[in-house]
């Protein structure tokens, strides 16, 4: 997911740009005063969706500019520019289509923000040692660039270093010139307040120090980035030492504390996992014994029945007060019944012994 996300982001970078200068293009036909006051590529299309047609803009408009501009200056500088623009007349479809491809600028430059939101999640639960020394993009495109973290932990720091600059190392060994000092870790913000002369020899410290978070995010089994802070302070320690000379503390001291921070923030979160389990467990407990009392009732609930069923067929109908008898004319028809069976069964005996048949065995 970090892969695909950063991925993503870049191709978003590159849509924005390249659709807000579609825009400021377009739109400068009819106001091109606009450029130069609002030079940012969101601020812009906003502007351009909310203002329209420059010849409806008015003082009234201001507290509307200064929500997303965040400057009352440059909210004035635009309604006075709109009153003096040297811009051609626009018709209104040409207008309508303006608005909506700012509305679709609008919208990728806010999905950009979320999905930018949802790296720096993601990261800092796959990896949140590196995120934490490295920052988030920069540690995603690490990772994105060796194909995983684990390839990524494999790597020693020499190639984290210089991870993202193969053309130029390829080049320089086939020239026998001087080789890159840095790839894609001279994005980070530690190699930008460094010197100069620094440039490579920071380069070649916070190289060493991602593949050391690399590797603990890798292998550790409960994430946590204690050791990222740790490893970040480190950094900055070693700028001020290049800067002014003042000596670091050194690394034994620095893992010590982290390993001793580590463990008790490992205490914690056994702890918390103990405790969510009895949860669990008890909360489990109560639904088997709610299920099993359920059965037992509906076990029950049949028997009861059956009773009350045989109680009711044993009791002899009643109604008015007075118990059903059978009538006389069904206690005739019985006894005709048998008195008939009975002759039949005496007319076969007698039709047997005539014609000289036993009886059967």
């Amino acid at each position: 997911m970090i892969i695909q996300s950063i991925a993503l982001l870049d191709q978003l970078d590159k849509d924005i740009n390249t659709f807000a200068m579609r825009i400021r293009e377009w739109y400068s036909y009819h106001f091109p005063e606009l450029v130069k006051i609002v030079p940012d590529n969101y601020a812009y299309a906003r502007c351009a969706q909310m203002i329209g047609d420059r010849k409806q803009l008015t003082a009234e408009k201001i507290p509307e500019l200064e929500e997303f501009l965040m400057d009352s200056s440059r909210a004035v500088a635009i309604v006075d520019a709109a009153k003096m623009s040297m811009g051609m007349d626009i018709s209104p479809i040409d207008l309508i289509n303006i608005e909506r491809f700012a509305k679709r600028v609008i919208g990728l430059a806010e999905y950009r923000l979320e999905l930018a939101e949802y790296l720096k999640s993601k990261m800092h639960q796959v990896a949140p040692n590196l995120a934490t020394l490295i920052g988030e993009q920069v540690g995603a495109r690490l990772i994105s660039h060796a194909g995983s973290l684990t390839n990524l932990a494999k790597y020693p720091a020499s190639t984290v270093q210089i991870l993202g600059a193969e053309k130029a190392l390829f080049r320089a060994l086939k020239t026998r010139g001087n080789t890159p000092k840095y790839g894609l870790i001279f994005h980070s913000t530690f190699i930008g307040r460094a010197g100069a002369k620094n440039k490579g020899r920071i380069s070649r410290y916070l190289a060493n120090k991602c593949s050391i978070a690399t590797r603990i995010d890798c292998f550790n089994e409960a994430q946590t980035d204690v050791f990222g802070k740790a490893l970040r302070d480190q950094v900055e320690e070693r700028l001020k030492f290049y800067e002014d000379g003042e000596l670091p503390r050194k690394n034994v001291d620095v893992m010590c504390e982290a390993v001793k921070e580590a463990e008790e923030v490992f205490k914690s979160l056994s702890k918390k996992k103990k405790k969510k389990k009895k949860r669990e467990s008890e909360a489990g407990l109560n639904g088997t014994l709610e299920t099993t009392h359920d059965e037992s009732v509906a076990a029950e609930t049949p028997g009861k029945k059956k009773k009350k069923l045989e109680m009711e067929g044993e009791e002899e109908p009643v109604e008015n007060g007075v118990e059903a008898e059978e009538t006389p004319g069904k206690k005739k028809k019985k006894k005709k019944r048998v008195e008939e069976a009975d002759e039949s069964n005496i007319a076969d005996e007698s039709m047997q012994q005539e014609m000289g048949v036993d009886e059967p065995v």
